[in-house]
């Protein structure tokens, strides 16, 4: 009898492990999808990227008030002197634009402390202003522009025995730049300047004497 109980009991130990065994299995498959939900709830949520907003180009249109100092050299027409000095002073203008294409008007009023002696003349341009029209291509902030229009200035000789003579003359005037945006209102610019002033009769020299001249400047702007 002892046998026969000693078997039972063996048997339902073999039963038992056998029935834990095929639980796990069939349980296992089940664990991952169960399983994944949970993981995902613990991770923080995904970031999502957005693009920075582009930069706004720089604005050239409307009307600007600006100042800025060069350096002219020049040439008397007959007669060998060469004025050349430090000029400066204020300008203004109007800006359109249309696409990268930018047009507009600008006006300009120097002093200059371009002179030059030769024996017995001396020759200096004390002042000269400009009415020009600019043209140009604006690439983001940067406008590359050319310009071409009137001239005008005063022409003065002295030699000795105080004698003195001024003659304000008309001309034209061309000239290439650059300029720079710089904040919403700023703008700085580089500029060469060609200056023709035409010939006008000096009785003290008894010729008629009229001014070339190069001008290279720096300046800044004001847009409102």
């Amino acid at each position: 009898m002892k046998t026969v109980l000693a078997r039972t009991r063996l048997v339902r130990t073999r039963f038992g492990a056998a029935l834990l065994v095929a639980t796990a299995a069939m349980a296992g498959p089940l664990a991952g999808p169960l399983a994944g939900p949970a993981r995902a709830a613990d991770l923080p949520a995904p970031g999502y990227y957005s693009a920075p907003a582009p930069l706004s180009g720089f604005s050239w249109i409307g009307p600007y008030l600006g100042a800025n100092v060069g350096y002219e050299w020049g040439h008397v027409s007959n007669n060998p002197t060469n004025p050349s000095g430090i000029a400066g002073g204020i300008e203004a203008g109007y800006n359109w634009q249309f696409g990268q294409f930018v047009a507009g008007v600008e006006t300009d009023i120097q002093a200059s402390a371009a002179s030059d002696t030769f024996a017995p003349w001396q020759f200096s341009n004390p002042w000269f202003g400009t009415l020009r029209g600019r043209a140009g291509v604006a690439i983001g902030n940067v406008l590359v522009f050319g310009s071409a229009g009137l001239a005008y200035g005063s022409l003065t000789v002295d030699s000795p025995g105080n004698l003195s003579q001024t003659r304000t003359t008309l001309g034209w005037a061309a000239g290439l730049g650059g300029e720079v945006g710089l904040a919403p209102h700023w703008s700085a610019k580089a500029e060469w300047l060609y200056l023709d002033l035409s010939d006008r009769t000096f009785s003290v020299t008894g010729a008629t004497n009229g001014l070339t001249a190069n001008l290279l400047r720096l300046g800044v702007n004001y847009h409102f």
